[in-house]
């Protein structure tokens, strides 16, 4: 992957960036993202954040070699907090880390989002932790993608700025609303994959010495909510 060439998953991440935006991709990594989003035209400029110094300057070396230092910054900080008000930022990306992650980095410099009007968050574990924050956080979801990428599926969630984002329920906080309502092959797969798992780990739990009655009851839970979604979806 470069810049020229982004993984599904990161072009999956891009459509959602509108045209003429300020960007901050924040874990930028080689910032491919906003160097491939400047280059094609698609974003104003932006911010690049990356927290570990050898990224940090792999996204430095790459927006120098493509000649874009002039709309695109990399900054070595922690979380928004490579943002600052004069960037003018109106799009926040966070790609390619845990849901309890990102939500953390949202959470801790809150503030840093007042001009922001988009999220697009791509959370390779703990999606529900993700839409819970939205909801709570005057984030409305406006779409959600899952795309599978050399044997892991990736759920990226879409969000803009609202007064009143709707509410939604347990169910809709797992699976994904939009997801929910599409249940396209991939997202089938997926929970196919993750009742298998919780079947098991429920065996296992069942089979010590001392059983945990909570914990059997919490999977037994789980392995019935997902198996109701799939029976709706006709897998």
């Amino acid at each position: 992957m470069d810049a020229d060439h982004l993984s599904v998953r990161l072009a999956t991440v891009a459509e959602y960036v509108p045209a003429g935006s300020r960007l901050a991709d924040i874990g930028t990594d080689h910032a491919y993202l906003p160097v491939n989003l400047a280059k094609r035209g698609k974003i104003a400029g932006g911010v690049a954040g990356e927290v570990v110094k050898g990224p940090f300057e792999n996204a430095q070396h790459e927006i120098e070699r493509e000649g874009l230092s002039d709309r695109i910054t990399a900054r070595l900080a922690n979380g928004l907090q490579a943002i600052k008000a004069s960037d003018h930022i109106d799009t926040v990306v966070i790609a390619g880390m845990g849901g309890t992650l990102i939500v953390q980095i949202l959470t801790q410099d809150f503030n840093r989002l007042a001009g922001v009007k988009r999220l697009v968050l791509q959370p390779n574990v703990g999606e529900q932790n993700v839409r819970q924050f939205l909801m709570t956080h005057g984030f409305q979801l406006v779409t959600e993608q899952i795309v599978t990428e050399d044997g892991h599926d990736y759920e990226i969630l879409v969000a803009d700025k609202v007064a009143q984002p709707e509410r939604y329920t347990a169910e809709q906080l797992r699976f994904g609303p939009y997801l929910l309502t599409e249940h396209n092959a991939i997202f089938i797969a997926k929970w196919q994959r993750e009742l298998a798992r919780t079947r098991q780990v429920l065996a296992q739990v069942q089979s010590a010495k001392v059983v945990p009655t909570e914990k059997v009851a919490a999977l037994e839970t789980e392995i019935k909510e997902i198996e109701e979604v799939l029976q709706r979806v006709g897998a």
